[in-house]
């Protein structure tokens, strides 16, 4: 091989590994404590909150690993950020068993959805506003936390509120990890940070689901729509806006599949990238995108390493005082409530059915045991297909 070629060969392994550890770095570390809050909502103890985180990482990275090797393309996969944040705001009665249930029920959904082309085509049709608007309702809960975090511990939290909005002007890609790494220096200086870390290899818990009723209508349905509108449409978007044709089926009922098989053991929803799916596929990566595909080699490895070591960083980011996690958590939703909430706006003719979703979504209300997500849904979709008909 010419010296050349080796000079070329170095730079194409050097931007692909780049490329995937800043979308690792990127994924992990802007919503882990997001999912971690879910998880802990729907009951689950310390082992089951790092067997959940590590789950997740494998699931990632093996689903990633399987689409983007079979149709050689930059395939990445994620769990579902709004899907956490879903269950963090739930006020039904729930367990983590029947959470576990509810994981599966979604991810039934998700499989059906990849199996039947005329409901996949469906839910690629339901309203980008209503989907936009229920997602800005949920997220609403964590975005007002901050001020009063900021209240309850000013030294640390309004200096990482400043450093929030100006490493948004300057490394926006990046804002949300650096402010995470601040917010556990803050910790330590606070002495929040006091409990041991464990440190090893992450076990993994099982949990044999129950399947209750209220539960899998509060939590199943609403997150397998935040899912599918949040996370896979838009990740479907990224790809074709970077010129590949994703295979939509088979990466719904993979998705959907590994969701079913990881659920016991703590994971609520896998799906398709959209944010860091973007590094992944772009010219950063390679400047073939016939070869971007390779980007998931590095990708698996380093997912599958944060899988391994989810335990102690759950450990690390419990031990957060409390209003940092809630400053930290709100800071890092503030772009998906900002797009989402611009996006619920977008159509004029579709502001009242959204604007219903919205505040019945954020609303917090329950009624027959089921949350606020799903009414909000209902309702927003109720007046979108009556003014429809009105209109016509």
């Amino acid at each position: 091989m010419s010296e050349a070629a080796l000079h070329k060969n170095e730079s194409h392994w050097g931007a692909l590994i780049a490329a995937a550890a800043a979308t690792v770095v990127v994924g992990f570390a802007s919503t882990i404590l997001v999912v971690i809050e879910g998880i802990k909502a729907m009951g689950a103890d310390a082992a089951q909150q790092a067997s959940a985180a590590a789950i997740l990482c494998y699931g990632m990275a093996v689903v990633s690993g399987v689409l983007s090797w079979r149709y050689k393309m930059p395939m990445i996969v994620a769990w579902s950020t709004p899907g956490s944040v879903l269950l963090a705001t739930y006020h039904g009665a729930v367990t983590f068993p029947q959470a576990i249930g509810a994981f599966m029920f979604a991810a039934v959904l998700m499989i059906i959805t990849g199996l039947i082309k005329p409901v996949a085509v469906a839910i690629a049709n339901m309203p980008g506003s209503i989907a936009a608007a229920m997602l800005a309702g949920v997220l609403l809960h964590y975005a007002l936390g901050v001020p009063v975090a900021a209240l309850d511990m000013p030294g640390f939290v309004l200096p990482l509120i400043i450093a929030f909005f100006a490493l948004r002007a300057i490394v926006p890609m990046y804002t949300v990890p650096i402010i995470v790494a601040l917010g556990l220096v803050f910790a330590f200086l606070s002495g929040g940070m006091s409990q041991p870390i464990p440190v090893g290899v992450t076990p993994l818990t099982f949990d044999v689901p129950q399947f209750n009723t209220e539960v899998l209508f509060g939590i199943g349905i609403p997150l397998f729509f935040v899912t599918m509108a949040s996370q896979n449409l838009p990740g479907f978007a990224v790809l074709r806006a970077h010129g590949y044709e994703p295979p939509v089926q088979p990466a719904l009922l993979m998705t959907g599949l590994a969701s079913l098989v990881c659920a016991p053991f703590g994971s609520h929803a896998l799906n398709m990238a959209a944010i860091t799916a973007a590094l992944a596929a772009g010219k950063e990566a390679h400047p073939d995108p016939q070869q971007r595909w390779k980007v998931i080699i590095p990708y698996f490895l380093m997912y599958i390493v944060f899988g391994l070591a989810a335990g102690t960083f759950v450990a690390m980011l419990g031990s957060l005082p409390k209003p940092l996690i809630a400053a930290v958590a709100g800071l890092a939703l503030f772009a998906p409530l900002s797009g989402g909430m611009t996006a619920m706006m977008k159509e004029p003719k579709d502001i009242e059915p959204a604007l219903v979703t919205f505040l019945v979504a954020a609303s917090g209300i329950s009624l027959f045991g089921v949350g606020a997500a799903f009414w909000g849904l209902v309702a927003g979709l109720a007046l979108w297909g009556v003014k429809r008909v009105l209109q016509k």
